[in-house]
């Protein structure tokens, strides 16, 4: 499905998106009365995405579990790569909308939280950092390839999807979440200015679910590996394509899904993680996500 369909069903006259609150906040006004003012208090605290009532907008009501639910008689490989299609599209309708915002003058480096800057591998495999624009263009161009590769992704009848790919799948997941990750920390007000938020945490909320239900995401390992030492593949140039290498885990910093540093210090990650762990208590999104 695409939210992007339900734009001009959910303005007013008034051109204001109309708001709609996330499940759980429906029969707890005075709930969230008092969460509301507890952001008002915490707002110069934190992202305006985890404030209220922002982090609660949507554009839809009920389970994320009904929506990314494997249908009957279709092949898990078929319901993955179709969703993953129309996630590649929605996604880059909202890098469209930000483009003239995320430059490189804005956005030197590819940031997702409080000192977390993802670093790209390129074929000489050698780390380096890139600005957002850049690392964005490389990654949904490199998706793009895939998903018009019919050895990866078959539309024809009597093709079968190569063994590989679940590996490609999950690959393509995480660089898609790396900008998700870039677009609520860096542009989150300006698709709150453009009254886009709704359509943007419906989205991402999908996304987390779809991922947790097929294996794609694992959020120990977003978190905990969210260390600007980690690199992403070379999507371009002789190490692209379909058999890249596995994005390369952090140089033993605390070890797989640690926070902390050797010598005690708090390593960054991901923003967004906040978010999820918000909606996670809020009951948008199921609890074995968080496992």
């Amino acid at each position: 499905m695409s939210f992007f369909n339900t734009l001009g069903r959910t303005m007013g006259r008034n051109g204001r998106q109309k708001r709609r609150g996330m499940p759980g906040t429906e029969n707890d006004p005075q709930g969230a009365l008092a969460e509301s003012m507890n952001d008002t208090h915490l707002a110069a605290q934190k992202p305006l995405y985890l404030c209220q009532p922002f982090v609660r907008s949507a554009l839809i009501k009920g389970s994320f579990r009904t929506i990314v639910a494997l249908p009957k008689y279709v092949h898990p490989y078929e319901w993955i790569a179709m969703n993953l299609f129309d996630f590649f599209h929605d996604l880059n309708q909202f890098c469209g909308v930000t483009t003239e915002f995320c430059t490189v003058q804005n956005c030197p480096t590819m940031s997702a939280g409080v000192g977390l800057d993802y670093t790209w591998i390129d074929v000489n495999r050698k780390r380096i950092h890139l600005p957002a624009p850049q690392y964005i263009d490389f990654v949904m161009t490199w998706i793009g390839h895939l998903l018009n590769d019919e050895a990866v992704f078959p539309t024809k009848s009597g093709r079968e999807f190569p063994t590989s790919f679940p590996t490609t799948a999950r690959q393509m997941y995480k660089q898609m979440l790396r900008i998700f990750a870039h677009l609520y920390y860096a542009h989150f007000p300006l698709l709150l200015h453009l009254s886009c938020e709704g359509h943007v945490n419906s989205l991402f909320a999908h996304y987390i679910a779809f991922g947790k239900e097929f294996d794609l995401f694992d959020f120990r390992e977003f978190k905990g590996n969210g260390d600007p030492t980690l690199g992403a593949p070379a999507c371009m140039g002789g190490i692209g394509g379909p058999n890249h290498p596995a994005m390369e885990s952090p140089d033993g910093r605390g070890g797989p899904g640690a926070l902390v540093g050797p010598t005690g210090e708090r390593q960054p990650y991901p923003g967004v993680c906040d978010l999820i762990e918000r909606w996670v208590e809020r009951g948008v999104l199921p609890k074995e996500v968080l496992q």
